[in-house]
C-alpha cells in the first residue's frame, strides 16, 4: 500500500501535524496531536507520539498498518533536531518502525521554507515557542543554527517575549523601570491584579513558568500603543534580521533576488507593520530581498518535500496545497469549538 504515498510530519514544541497524501496531491488524512520534539520528550517519547498519530491517520485513511511499509516516502520535520547526530539518531530508530520505504529526518525550519516557496531555496525564520532559521542556496548548500536557547545565543521565541513582558511589568510596578500597560495586562492574563502577585504564583508553582509563552501575542498587540512593549518587539525584529542576515551572507545570497519567509506561531500571522520593520532591516543587507509571512501551514511544506521526492507534477502540488490547507483549517476550527 506504500507506492505513491507520502507520510509527512511537522512536529513542533507545542503541537504535531501528521498527514498521509498521495502522489497526485490527494489528502487521505490529517491528524493533530501534542508536541513531539525529541529535545523535550527524548527519542522514545517522540516516537510514541508519532506512532499514535500514525495509527489515527491510518484509521482515518482506512489503511491497514499490517500491510508492510505505510508510505513510499516519509518526511519527518521536527523541532529539537538541530545537529546531524540528532538527525541520525532519530533516523536510526524511526527506520525500524516500518513507516516508509524511504525516510528523511530534518529540522522543522525546512518545512516552513518549502511551504512558502516553489523555488526550493531561500531563507526561513521560524518563531514559535523558540526561534530558528534555515537558509538553502540554489546549489543545495545549507546555513543552519543550533537553536538551543540562551546557550547558543538565541532570543526571540514566544517564551522570551513572554518572560520579557513579565519582567517589564514587575519593574513598572516597583519603579525600577518605565511605566507600561503591561503592568496590568500581564497579571490580568492570569486573573491576577499585580505583577508581584504573578511573581509569587510562579514562584510557588501555582502557575507554571512555561505559561509565560501565552503572553507573546499580548506583547505584539500592545506594541502599537505602549513604548515598553514596542521595545520588546523591536528586539524581536533585530533578532529576526540578524538570523536572516547571517544565513544570507553565509550562502552568498545577499545580492540575489531571494525570499525570506516568516513562519511559526508568532511570525506567520505577523501584521504588516512587523513585516515591514523586518524588511527595512534586511534592506540594508541586500537590495533584492523580499520578506513575507508564510501563509501555508508547515505541514504543507513537509508534504511538498515528499512530493518532490516522488517527482510529482505541479498540478499535484497545487492540489495538495489546497486540500491540506483546507484540512488544517478544519482541524483548527474543531479545536476552537472543542
Amino acid at each position: 500500500m506504500s507506492d505513491g504515498l507520502v507520510l509527512a510530519v511537522d512536529g513542533g514544541n507545542s503541537k504535531t501535524d501528521l498527514a498521509l497524501v498521495r502522489a497526485d496531491g490527494e489528502v487521505l488524512a490529517l491528524v493533530r496531536g501534542p508536541q513531539s520534539s525529541p529535545h523535550h520528550l527524548g527519542l522514545d517519547g517522540c516516537l510514541a507520539v508519532l506512532d499514535g498519530l500514525l495509527g489515527d491517520a491510518a484509521s482515518e485513511a482506512k489503511l491497514d498498518l499490517r500491510d508492510g511499509a505505510v508510505a513510499q516516502v516519509g518526511e519527518l520535520l521536527l523541532a529539537g533536531v538541530d545537529f546531524p547526530a540528532e538527525e541520525q539518531a532519530l533516523y536510526d530508530v524511526a527506520t525500524g518502525r516500518g513507516w516508509a520505504q524511504r525516510l528523511t529526518v530534518r529540522n522543522d525550519t525546512f518545512a516552513i521554507l518549502r511551504a512558502g516557496t516553489e523555488r526550493g531555496w531561500g531563507v526561513a525564520v521560524v518563531c514559535g515557542a523558540g526561534i530558528n532559521c534555515v537558509g538553502v542556496a540554489p546549489d543545495g548548500r545549507h546555513a543552519r543554527f543550533p537553536s538551543l536557547g540562551a546557550i547558543t545565543g538565541d532570543w526571540g521565541g514566544g517564551y522570551d517575549l513572554g518572560l520579557a513582558a513579565v519582567s517589564a511589568a514587575a519593574r513598572s510596578e516597583d519603579g525600577r523601570g518605565p511605566r507600561t500597560s503591561l503592568e496590568r495586562s500581564v497579571p490580568g492574563h492570569f486573573g491576577l491584579e499585580t505583577p508581584v502577585a504573578l511573581a509569587e504564583a510562579i514562584h510557588r508553582d501555582e502557575i507554571p513558568q512555561r505559561r509565560v509563552i501565552e503572553l507573546a501575542r499580548l506583547v505584539l498587540n500592545e506594541a502599537g500603543h505602549d513604548a515598553v512593549a514596542a521595545e520588546i518587539v523591536g528586539r524581536l525584529v533585530e533578532e529576526v534580521v540578524a538570523l536572516a542576515r547571517v544565513a544570507l551572507t553565509r550562502l552568498g545570497l545577499q545580492d540575489e533576488p531571494v525570499e525570506v519567509l516568516l513562519g511559526g506561531g508568532l511570525l506567520q500571522s505577523a501584521d504588516a507593520e512587523l513585516v515591514a520593520a523586518i524588511a527595512a532591516g534586511l534592506a540594508e543587507v541586500g537590495p533584492s530581498i523580499a520578506v513575507r509571512s508564510n501563509r501555508s501551514p508547515a505541514i504543507v511544506g513537509a508534504a511538498l518535500l515528499g512530493l518532490d521526492d516522488l517527482g510529482a507534477v505541479a498540478e499535484a502540488q497545487a492540489r495538495l496545497r489546497e486540500e491540506l490547507g483546507a484540512a488544517v483549517q478544519r482541524v483548527e476550527k474543531e479545536a476552537i469549538l472543542g
